[in-house]
């Protein structure tokens, strides 16, 4: 029987008592339906999942008593970032979702020469927790206890200008004309940063931005995939080919 498994965002420590946030407390007690005494998972993201009795039920709360830890290992050894155009709605959700459950370690929403969705700073903040609570979701599905990074949404510009030199991961972006395969490549201790466009793809002037910082076209397959698609399964063949699959 699958542990039911909850993200909280705060201190964990063995013999403590707490509240359960209130999205939680409500989701173990009108949708579970768990009663004191039942057992559950919490997790934190630092490593460790964290056995948990509940003590007490209410209406819209609930408290528990932190039991016993365990330490997890399945991170993946192959560390990728994904960098994705942003896409429109229950896409990119579905994208977080996945690249999550795949084993990325960041995630940085791009906004490129042809992205179609507009973010203000207000709407672009509600995206960042509306994305965050999606890849804990994501988490507490798989299994994973460290939380991928999710960064703000930004231009492409901006994100090659943030990016050190020398940190010596591969730099990859999945170009229709890209000459690389994936089997081809080799990754160090650094891992990769895999680019992938909107709907629209890339536009010229973000391949040739890319190809200026040195990132190198990568070709899976001779289909052109759909922007949801295209980043997951080329995940899906590096973590095959060179991580923990």
């Amino acid at each position: 029987m699958r542990s039911t498994r909850i993200h909280i965002d705060q201190p964990l420590s063995l013999t403590a008592e707490l509240a359960l946030p209130q999205q939680a407390a409500e989701h173990v007690t009108r949708v579970l339906r768990m009663d004191a005494g039942d057992i559950l998972t919490l997790f934190n993201g630092d490593g460790y999942d964290y056995t948990a009795t509940l003590t007490s039920i209410g209406k819209r709360d609930a408290t528990v008593r932190i039991e016993d830890r365990e330490q997890i290992r399945n991170e993946s050894p192959l560390k990728l970032t994904l960098a994705q155009g942003v896409a429109r709605g229950e896409k990119m959700d579905l994208i977080v979702q996945k690249a999550t459950e795949l084993g990325v370690v960041r995630l940085v929403p791009l906004l490129t020469e042809r992205s179609e969705v507009k973010l203000d700073a207000s709407r672009a903040e509600k995206r960042l927790l509306h994305w965050r609570a999606v890849m804990a979701s994501a988490c507490e599905q798989s299994g994973r206890v460290r939380m991928p990074e999710v960064m703000p949404a930004q231009t492409l510009p901006d994100w090659l200008n943030s990016l050190a030199d020398d940190n010596g991961a591969q730099r990859l972006a999945l170009l229709p004309e890209g000459t690389l395969r994936a089997r081809e490549l080799r990754f160090g201790d650094a891992g990769g940063l895999l680019v992938v466009g909107p709907e629209g793809g890339l536009g010229e002037r973000d391949v040739a931005a890319l190809r200026e910082a040195g990132f190198q076209g990568l070709r899976l397959g001779p289909r052109i995939l759909r922007t949801e698609t295209a980043g997951l399964a080329t995940l899906a063949a590096l973590q095959a080919l060179h991580g923990d699959f």
